[in-house]
């Protein structure tokens, strides 16, 4: 009787410890993003987020009316950057970039990072192709 009740609580243990790791695991589409889209952003880098589970980068963009517009673009996970060539340091606040993007869908002043481009003519990728889907 206690070898059956012993069984039971290991597997209720396996089960509650699986059912706890689900969101590791978990990911948000890319859907929010027109992948079919293009944009290319000329700016002044404000930040540069190392972090997980993406990172970030904020730019300065001038606009049409001789203001600027801050844009906040996401990029891969560090640890996908890394394979890319890409480290901690690589965009710094100051730097003079441009940057292809894929917009938000809404419009709104965001996107995901495809390629960024410095302007002593350095090439940075995301992996991520232009006009593609990403891998899976």
């Amino acid at each position: 009787m206690k070898t059956v009740n012993l069984k039971r609580l290991m597997l209720l243990w396996l089960l509650g410890v699986g059912a706890g790791t689900g969101s590791a695991f978990a990911h948000h589409s890319f859907a929010m993003f027109d992948m079919s889209k293009t944009v290319t952003l000329s700016g002044t880098v404000t930040n540069f987020e190392w972090t997980n589970p993406h990172t970030w980068l904020w730019i300065q963009v001038p606009d049409s009316k001789g203001g600027s517009q801050l844009w906040g673009l996401e990029g891969h996970a560090p640890g996908e950057l890394v394979r890319h060539g890409w480290t901690r340091h690589s965009i710094n606040v100051g730097d003079k970039i441009s940057v292809q993007i894929h917009p938000l869908k809404d419009g709104e002043l965001g996107g995901s990072i495809a390629v960024v481009t410095f302007a002593d003519g350095t090439v940075l990728s995301s992996g991520m192709s232009i006009g593609a889907p990403p891998a899976t």
